[in-house]
C-alpha cells in the first residue's frame, strides 16, 4: 500500500491594509477548513503587525530620522508639528496604542482631560463644534458624549492621535500610506500592470523595510512550503505584493498563491504574467475547494490540467485551469479558527461618532456568514455571475450555531458581525430560535434586504436573540427607479421595515446609490 503523502505547511498571511479592530476573516475561514481537512495550516495578520511596528517609540524613532531628512522650510503643519512634540509622541505612544487595544481602560481620564496626548492638526476638526453661544467655546465633543462617555471621548481622542502620526508618515515617508486604504490607486481601475510593477521596483521606503522584516520573521517561524495571501481591497494588494517579493527573494522554491475578493473581481481576465513574478498560482472565488486541488497536485497527488479555477504562467503565457469540480458544499467548510491571531492586540479606533458608523472600526468582532451567496440575486446592478453572489447555499442553524458556539470558546469573546450580502430572513429567524433555545448571550449585526418578510414580531425576535444593527440597500427613494433596479421592495416597505427595527432597539443603516441610469437631482 502506498503511504499517504505528508501534508504541505501551509501559511495564510492578512497584507496590510485591511482593518485595525478585527482580523479580515478569509485567513481564518481558510485555515478552520485546511485543518479540518488535515492540513498542517497557520495564519498570521501583517497589516496589524505593520501597524504595532510602526506606531511603537522604534518605530516612531525611525519616522523621525526621515523627518529630518525634510528641509525644515518643506515641512507641513503635521510635521513641524511631530517635531516639536516629539519627545511627547515618544512617551505616550506605547500607552496610546494599548489603550486602543483595551490593555488600559483606566487611562481614559488622562486621555480625555486632553492633557496627556500631544495634538498636532487633526484635533482641529474639534473646533467645528464649539458651542458658540459659550463665551468660552463649551466642550467641542459634548454634542456626542455628554457629561458622561468618558472612555469613548478618550479612544476618539486616541484616534485622532494616531491619525497625526498617519499623516506624518504620509508626509515624509510614503504618500500612499493609509490605515485601510493602503496605495489603493495602484490597483484601482488600473488599466495596466505599469503603476504597480513602477512601484515595486522602486527602493523600498522605511514602510516597505519593514513589511519585509516582519514577512521574513514569519517564515522563519512557521517554514512555509506554501503560502497563501488573500487580497479583499484595492488596499491590500500593494502589500500583497511586496510581501510575495520579499518571500522570492528569500527563497524561490516556496510556492506564493494569491487569492481574495479583489482578486475575483479585478482579475477575472487574467493576462498580465508579469503577476507571476511573484505569485505562482492566482485562484478564483471561494478559496477551499481551488486551494484544496493546488495542495493535492503540489504532493503529486492530482495532474495540473485538474486545477480549479487556477491562473499560472507557462512560458511566458498565462493559462486558466478550471477542472469541472463541485464547491465545498457550506455546511461543510468547517468553523473558523483565530488560532495564530493576536486578538488581544487589535485597536478599536472610534473615528465616526455615528452610532452605527462605528461598529465597522470599534471592537473586535467574529465574522461569520449565515449562508453562502445572495439568496435574491435579481438587482440589476449586481453581478450575479460572480460566484460569491451567485451560488446560494446555506446551513442549518444548528450548524452555524455550532459554529457560533465553537467560536465563543476559541475566542472568549461573543459579539458577531454576520458578512453575508444579504442574510436571509427564515434563515436569521430560525438562528434567533436557535440561540435562545440554547440559551446563549451573545451581539450580533449585519446585513439584510429591507423586505416584508421582517414583521415588527421577527425584528423584536432578532433583538432578543442578540441583534444589535442591520444594515441594507436602500439604494434610492424612489418606487420608479427600485422597480428599475429589480430591487423587489418599495420606499413604503422600506420605511416599514426599518421602522419595525428601531422600535425593536436595534440601529439601522442604508447604504444610497448615487448616479443610476434615469436617475436626476429631485
Amino acid at each position: 500500500m502506498q503511504a499517504q503523502a505528508k501534508p504541505l505547511r501551509v501559511l495564510s498571511l492578512i497584507p496590510p491594509m485591511t482593518q485595525l479592530n478585527t482580523p479580515y476573516p478569509s485567513t481564518a475561514y481558510l485555515t478552520g477548513f485546511l485543518r479540518s481537512r488535515g492540513e498542517a495550516a497557520v495564519q498570521e495578520d501583517l497589516a496589524l503587525a505593520l501597524v504595532l511596528r510602526l506606531f511603537s517609540q522604534e518605530g516612531l524613532r525611525a519616522v523621525r530620522a526621515c523627518v529630518d531628512a525634510v528641509p525644515a522650510a518643506k515641512r507641513s503643519a503635521s510635521l513641524q508639528a511631530f517635531v516639536a512634540q516629539f519627545d511627547r509622541y515618544l512617551a505616550t505612544v506605547g500607552a496610546a496604542v494599548a489603550f486602543l487595544q483595551g490593555r488600559d481602560p483606566t487611562l481614559a481620564n488622562r486621555i480625555a482631560g486632553r492633557n496627556f496626548l500631544p495634538e498636532g492638526p487633526r484635533f482641529e476638526a474639534l473646533e467645528v463644534y464649539v458651542d458658540p453661544d459659550d463665551p468660552e467655546g463649551g466642550d467641542p465633543l459634548a454634542w456626542a458624549f455628554g457629561a458622561l462617555g468618558t472612555h469613548d471621548r478618550a479612544r476618539h481622542l486616541a484616534t485622532l492621535y494616531l491619525n497625526d502620526l498617519a499623516d506624518v508618515l504620509r508626509e515624509a515617508i510614503d504618500p500612499r500610506f493609509e490605515f485601510v486604504r493602503y496605495a489603493e490607486s495602484l490597483a484601482q481601475s488600473q488599466p495596466t500592470f505599469d503603476p504597480l510593477a513602477k512601484a515595486l521596483a522602486a527602493p523600498p521606503n522605511l514602510v516597505d523595510e519593514y513589511l519585509r522584516a516582519l514577512t521574513l520573521a514569519a517564515i522563519q517561524r512557521h517554514a512555509p512550503q506554501v503560502v497563501l495571501l488573500s487580497v479583499p481591497f484595492p488596499g491590500s494588494v500593494y502589500g500583497a505584493f511586496r510581501i510575495a517579493q520579499a518571500i522570492k527573494a528569500h527563497d524561490p522554491r516556496i510556492v506564493t498563491v494569491l487569492g481574495g475578493g479583489f482578486v475575483n473581481t479585478e482579475l477575472r481576465e487574467l493576462k498580465e504574467p508579469r503577476v507571476f513574478d511573484y505569485f505562482d498560482y492566482v485562484t478564483l472565488d471561494d478559496g477551499e475547494r481551488p486551494v484544496l486541488a493546488l495542495l493535492e497536485h503540489l504532493r503529486g497527488e492530482r495532474g495540473q490540467g485538474r486545477l480549479v479555477r487556477t491562473y499560472l504562467c507557462h512560458e511566458g503565457e498565462v493559462k486558466y485551469l478550471n477542472f469541472p469540480e463541485p464547491d465545498i458544499p457550506f455546511a461543510e467548510v468547517g468553523t473558523p479558527t483565530w488560532d495564530g491571531l493576536p486578538l488581544d492586540g487589535y485597536l478599536s479606533v472610534l473615528d465616526m461618532l455615528n452610532p452605527m458608523h462605528r461598529l465597522w472600526s470599534d471592537g473586535r468582532w467574529n465574522k461569520l456568514t449565515v449562508a453562502h451567496g445572495c439568496y435574491w440575486k435579481k438587482c440589476s446592478f449586481c453581478d450575479v455571475s460572480l460566484d460569491y453572489i451567485g451560488r446560494y447555499d446555506a446551513a442549518s442553524a444548528v450548524t452555524i450555531v455550532d459554529r457560533i458556539e465553537a467560536v465563543v470558546a476559541e475566542t472568549g469573546q461573543t459579539g458577531f458581525h454576520f458578512v453575508d450580502e444579504a442574510a436571509p430572513p427564515k434563515a436569521l429567524k430560525a438562528m434567533a430560535e436557535e440561540i435562545l433555545r440554547r440559551g446563549l448571550s451573545i451581539s450580533w449585526w449585519g446585513n439584510i434586504r429591507f423586505e416584508k418578510s421582517f414583521t415588527p414580531a421577527l425584528c423584536n425576535l432578532l433583538a432578543e436573540s442578540g441583534c444589535i444593527a442591520v444594515s441594507g440597500g436602500l439604494e434610492v427613494a424612489s418606487d420608479r427607479l427600485l422597480k428599475l433596479m429589480k430591487k423587489g421592495v418599495s420606499v413604503d416597505q422600506v420605511a416599514q421595515v426599518t421602522h419595525a427595527f428601531s422600535n425593536a432597539g436595534v440601529l439601522v443603516h442604508a447604504y444610497l446609490m448615487y448616479g443610476f441610469p434615469t436617475q436626476t437631482v429631485q
